[in-house]
């Protein structure tokens, strides 16, 4: 049977669909011309800001760092161009594969290896990090030829800072490395423009002036525009704005006398620190044994990091900023002082000493050479008369003591501008409640003041607070914050502003006893201890020799240092001033586990005050028997420290580089100095922008050590001695 459609309603149906599919047309047609109209009209400048934005990359320019030169304008620090291997890791597939690869275009060791592993913990995926420094022209040759294979890997133009003349002076200098996680949320604290002038900045300073004079060394970071391709080559640049290179800093130091110095100790450790009290600048600064801070830049080695790290001589230990030592003899000056401010003690009362005082049932002892008899204070600091000075510390009492010593900057900070100063102690009642737990060690007994009258018992100092008391002494009461930067130069405006000379609130010391405590002291170094060693000097100084104990002693044992380990003998001390009648340096030294002052200490002495005040630099015979502790005046033949040539530096790649004197003021202490990162061909942005600036292609090197140490291991404070009861010698 056949069916009769209905056409009708199936073409009412059709014409339905129609229009619904027509609708639907129209609707989505709507959409985009709305979305188009929101693009085009509404979101146009947000968009086109956007679509900028991805066309012009801005690539931050780190500037050069700022160069260290030494009161005379000897290049210390300066910067050096090389080529780095970089790798991105979020941009690369397979990293093992691709570090396996390169070595084969490349020399990458398992030291590289290692290094790399350690920074890629430290840093993000997307940031670039180094698998290899100090590329030669040949390996940049080589890897440029395949750098197609690579994605993710890119040569970078990177600055190198470089320390000329290696372990001299590497105390002060300190040294920069690779920011580390903790220094990176550290400046993720700073105000935004401070932590916009470290962007691209991947090295900071770590220790002592590169690090406590950072903002200034660092200089302001500049910027440039490059419009990239979709595929992030560089097509062109923009527009820029150049890096400020930072400041340079002029210390107070001199690299000649510096070196004289860390020569004079040998291989022998210790600490001198020399001040001129008239403006408080720091004219040596010298912590022994040293190492080499051109180690850490470019990240050092385990076995170096080792080497230095587990040294029972502790070379990464800055001595002169955070050794505390008793001081010994040294101390009986500003004993006296005390005295004569409280009213305590006339200078012409005389106590008797027979070589021993008791107290309390013990016997606290003098050296066996001391010549005993009368002694008025004059005396009793010229022969450094023990007995005298147990007297006077029992008479005085731990607290009048502590209150007569803080002043002077005893057991505080100097305020020195270098970073990681310790405070030492200076023991007083209240000091003891808070340093102790059980009850019976928190009460101070009196036997305990006895040995601090001759600088032993809890005392313990830095060299650097003893000079800047005997600095304060010897202008009568005149007081400076230690500083070991004289100047700051701006280098783009050529202003110079000091830092050194600024006057603190003057200790009250009254003249006729400042005079008293100098006379005395000359007289140590006339007719005292120390006559000897500065028999024939060309000027007239005053001083006191000093030698504590590094281990207590029991009441009846004698000390030998023959049977004794070298670690466990007394140290030998000095203090001094020249010229007695105007000071113009005071200084402070120890040498330690070397014994009676006279024979160490007072030696080094003598030396670096004929340098500074006399133009005498000791002949090669004279610093051989300074270093063995066999000398007394000075033998041989001096030379005239003005014409003695500088020390030998290296430049960047380990060669010999010998400037005079008129190179080395000038800045031309190296062939690198002041160095901006060459030019490369790129093919992203980020390498043309950090390879901006034109400079020589650096010179071939070696491959680096690597991986870098934490700069830790100097933040510890360190004492070299306990409390002991008794002292042995001057």
């Amino acid at each position: 049977m056949t069916e009769i459609k209905n056409l009708e309603a199936e073409l009412s149906r059709f014409r339905t669909r129609l229009w619904a599919a027509a609708g639907f047309v129209l609707f989505c047609f709507g959409l985009l011309v709305a979305r188009l109209l929101v693009l085009q009209v509404v979101r146009h400048d947000e968009l086109a800001t956007q679509a900028e934005n991805n066309r012009i990359a801005v690539v931050p320019i780190v500037p050069n760092r700022g160069l260290i030169v030494d009161r005379n304008g000897v290049v210390l620090a300066n910067n050096y161009s090389a080529y780095t291997l970089e790798i991105t890791p979020s941009k690369v597939e397979d990293l093992e594969s691709t570090i396996d690869a390169l070595s084969h275009v490349v020399d990458i060791q398992l030291r590289d290896r290692r290094r790399f592993k350690r920074l890629r913990e430290e840093s993000k995926s997307f940031e670039s990090i180094p698998i290899r420094t100090r590329l030669t022209d040949e390996e940049v040759a080589r890897f440029t030829a395949q750098r197609y294979r690579f994605p993710g890997v890119e040569i970078q133009a990177r600055l190198f800072r470089h320390y000329r003349y290696g372990e001299v002076a590497s105390h002060v200098l300190g040294y920069i490395g690779r920011i580390n996680q903790k220094e990176k949320e550290a400046i993720e604290d700073w105000p935004e423009e401070e932590q916009a002038n470290y962007r691209g900045t991947d090295y900071i300073g770590k220790l002592g002036i590169e690090q406590a004079y950072e903002k200034d060394l660092h200089g302001i970071t500049g910027f440039e525009e490059v419009e990239t391709s979709a595929g992030g080559r560089a097509v062109r640049r923009l527009r820029s704005n150049p890096a400020t290179p930072g400041n340079t800093l002029t210390l107070s130091i001199d690299i000649k006398l510096q070196e004289l110095i860390e020569k004079l100790y040998g291989n022998r450790r210790g600490a001198l620190v020399a001040i001129d009290p008239r403006n408080g600048e720091v004219l040596a600064f010298v912590s022994k044994p040293t190492f080499d801070p051109n180690l850490f830049v470019d990240g050092i080695d385990t076995e170096s990091w080792r080497e230095l790290n587990e040294s029972p001589d502790k070379p990464l230990l800055n001595r002169a900023l955070r050794g505390t030592y008793p001081p010994g003899s040294t101390y009986k000056p500003f004993m006296a002082l005390a005295a004569l401010n409280t009213g305590k003690r006339h200078p012409s009362t005389i106590i008797m000493d027979n070589g021993v005082f008791m107290f309390g049932g013990h016997r606290f002892r003098s050296p066996e050479n001391e010549r005993g008899g009368a002694m008025d204070m004059r005396r009793a600091i010229t022969e450094s008369s023990n007995v005298y000075f147990y007297s006077l510390a029992n008479e005085l009492g731990v607290d009048t003591i502590h209150d007569q010593m803080e002043p002077l900057g005893f057991g505080r900070l100097t305020g020195i501008d270098l970073k990681g100063e310790v405070t030492g102690i200076l023991p007083s009642t209240e000091w003891k409640r808070k340093a102790y737990r059980r009850p019976e060690q928190k009460k101070w007994y009196a036997g305990e003041t006895i040995s601090l009258g001759i600088g032993q018992g809890y005392n313990t100092f830095t060299m650097l607070q003893v000079a800047s008391a005997l600095s304060t002494v010897v202008s009568d009461g005149k007081r400076f914050q230690p500083r070991v930067v004289r100047e700051i130069e701006d280098v783009v405006q050529r202003h110079r502003s000091e830092v050194a000379g600024h006057p603190l609130e003057p200790v009250p010391i009254k003249p006729e006893h400042a005079a008293l405590i100098r006379s005395a002291m000359s007289a140590v170094a006339q007719e005292g201890t120390s006559a000897r060693v500065f028999l024939g000097a060309p000027y007239t100084s005053g001083g006191k020799t000093g030698t504590a104990q590094a281990v207590t002693l029991k009441q009846n044992e004698r000390y030998k240092a023959a049977n004794v380990d070298e670690y466990r003998r007394d140290h030998s001390l000095y203090e001094a001033f020249a010229p007695a009648e105007q000071p113009r340096v005071a200084l402070a030294l120890i040498v330690e586990n070397a014994g009676w002052g006279t024979a160490a200490a007072a030696p080094i002495a003598r030396r670096v005050l004929d340098y500074l005040l006399a133009d005498i630099y000791p002949s090669e015979e004279d610093i051989a028997a300074v270093q063995q502790g066999k000398a007394t005046a000075p033998i041989g033949t001096p030379r005239k420290a003005s014409e003695v040539p500088l020390p030998r530096g290296r430049d960047a790649f380990s060669m010999d580089a010998p400037v005079s004197a008129a190179q080395a003021a000038s800045g031309a202490s190296a062939p690198v100095v002041g160095a901006s990162a060459p030019v490369l061909p790129t093919s992203s942005a980020s390498a043309s922008a950090s390879a901006s600036a034109s400079a020589p292609v650096p010179r071939p090197a070696p491959a680096p050590a690597s991986p870098s140490a934490p700069a830790t291991a100097s933040s510890l404070p360190f004492t070299v001695s306990r409390p002991p009861v008794s002292a042995r010698t001057p």
